[in-house]
């Protein structure tokens, strides 16, 4: 007796031919970045997601690469498009290519996934589940791999990224960014599966969606535990910031003051200034020390907490100073500086290539070797300097040494009017609700905002305003299963996918009895 076509498993063909696959593929790029900040509308982040996996299945080693590759590009070169305001077209261009070739090794792995699986694991359930689950691992996978390498990787564009206001937004506190990826890239897939599954488009198939969506977003947030308040003051002078902006020494000083006047009369425990807070180092600089003891005392003693550029032994790093009682009371180094941003690794391999590009960059930032966490008057804050917050092990690091409260200090001023302030903000919302930390993410020109550890919007300060917020806001304790186990989550995810793929490609191969 023939089995029922639920059982049979699908031919494995392409699902669009060759030229409309790279046509969706291309069109894929746009919709994915659109459910991200700041067009935000995060269930097109799923459409997205849908559209280029459809365009994996049933190709050849080729052509998967060439589609990954072109779904990639146009994902990349939208998403990342605020880089050509700060280094022109020839870098986002640069940097748009390379992680695409990440994305077509994605798509490879993802299109032997649908190719193999079916052969080895041919019922319903290791089909609608097993399939997706397996081709969402290798996508996690390669987000994994890409957030870290080459030079530090480049953590941006992740699928997790895109639901920093959505319901699915409190998984983070569980699962992490990575897991969090692997279930957004999950639903899809299972979506995606069910719609090419023969014979199983009927109405109570479309329960295992609805089974799995409902119970993802029946997951609270875990709960840490508020142990206390400070009241910060956080301050956005929107002084000229930019790289190329045309400034005089000390203006983003004065402008920092300026915008921190109101606040002096105001009971504080300490106010909070962005990258770069001020231009002149107050360590090295007899006029900046002297304003920044001037405001501290003014605002009853409170510590002053900015960043600014230091030189140590001839070497630059970009620096938080903790200011009180006149000195420096303690002070973090950039650990991770942006490579081609902050500095040029290799360089001496590099600048024959683009000498123009390269000699912009004309001294290097150093990593810095200290803790993270400063202890303010009692309370333990966690200091992130600008994209610090997209460094997985770094946000869990400041935890793991006892932060009771983030302050996510950045220069956004490079990137002007672009969507690269809003996707940093989602990062940082999302790393709220990850270690269960209410967060301070002030910028040099906006968008700062207070966030609670819950991802809400406490208070803000819009984009290229001068601006102070004053919150009383909470100190929390515990630890999330993200910052305990996120690293673990991740590893397990990209584990699950590269050895179940590796499992199946062996068996695939082996002759079948019937």
């Amino acid at each position: 007796m023939p089995q029922p076509a639920l059982l049979a498993p699908p031919v494995t063909r392409p699902v669009i031919p060759l030229v409309p696959a790279l046509i969706v593929a291309a069109a894929a790029g746009p919709v994915y970045d659109a459910g991200f900040p700041d067009k935000n509308v995060w269930p097109l982040a799923f459409v997205g997601i849908g559209m280029l996996l459809v365009t994996f299945i049933g190709r050849r080693a080729g052509t998967s690469l060439l589609v990954g590759f072109v779904g990639g590009l146009s994902f990349y070169l939208t998403h990342i498009f605020w880089a050509t305001l700060y280094l022109g077209p020839v870098p986002w261009l640069a940097l748009s290519v390379v992680e695409s070739l990440f994305f077509a090794a994605g798509a490879l792995l993802i299109t032997l996934a649908y190719r193999w699986m079916p052969r080895v694991w041919s019922s319903p359930a290791a089909r609608l589940v097993g399939v997706p689950a397996v081709a969402a691992a290798l996508w996690t996978a390669r987000e994994a791999v890409a957030n870290v390498w080459p030079y530090g990787g480049f953590a941006w564009g992740r699928a997790a990224l895109s639901q920093s206001e959505s319901p699915f937004a409190a998984l983070a506190s569980w699962l992490g960014l990575s897991g969090l990826s692997f279930v957004i890239v999950l639903i899809a897939a299972v979506l995606v599966q069910l719609l090419r599954e023969p014979g199983a488009v009927r109405p109570w198939s479309f329960m295992l969606p609805a089974v799995l969506i409902t119970a993802v977003l029946a997951v609270p947030m875990w709960p840490t535990q508020q142990v206390g308040t400070t009241t910060i003051a956080a301050v956005q002078g929107n002084g000229k910031a930019g790289y190329f902006d045309s400034r005089e020494p000390g203006d983003l000083l004065k402008a920092q003051l300026t915008a921190s006047a109101p606040v002096i009369g105001t009971p504080i425990d300490m106010m909070v200034w962005p990258e770069n807070g001020t231009d002149l180092d107050p360590t090295r600089n007899s006029s900046a020390a002297v304003a920044l003891s001037l405001l501290s005392q003014a605002l009853g003693g409170a510590p002053i907490i900015t960043g600014t550029i230091t030189e140590r032994h001839k070497l630059y790093y970009n620096t938080s100073l903790l200011w009180q009682n006149g000195g420096v009371a303690d002070y973090y180094d950039k650990v991770h500086p942006v490579p081609f941003g902050e500095y040029v690794p290799d360089r001496s391999f590099w600048e024959p290539l683009a000498p123009d590009l390269i000699g912009l960059i004309q001294r290097d930032y150093q990593p810095g070797t200290r803790d993270s966490v400063m202890d303010v008057n009692g309370r333990i804050v966690g200091i992130s300097i600008c994209f610090d917050i997209v460094d997985d092990a770094l946000v869990r690091d400041t935890i793991d040494r006892g932060a009771q409260i983030i302050l996510a200090q950045t220069n956004n001023a490079d990137f002007g009017r672009t969507d690269e302030n809003e996707q940093q903000l989602a990062n940082a919302r999302l790393r709220a609700i990850e270690t269960g930390r209410a967060l301070v993410n002030i910028s040099s020109v906006g968008q700062s905002q207070m966030i609670a550890p819950d991802g809400s919007t406490l208070q803000e300060i819009p984009a290229y305003r001068p601006g102070h917020m004053v919150q009383a806001m909470p100190l929390m304790r515990g630890t999330t299963p993200a910052v305990l186990l996120g690293g673990q989550i991740e590893l397990f995810i990209a584990l699950l996918g590269l050895g179940t793929l590796v499992a199946a490609g062996v068996f695939a191969r082996r002759p079948r009895n019937r």
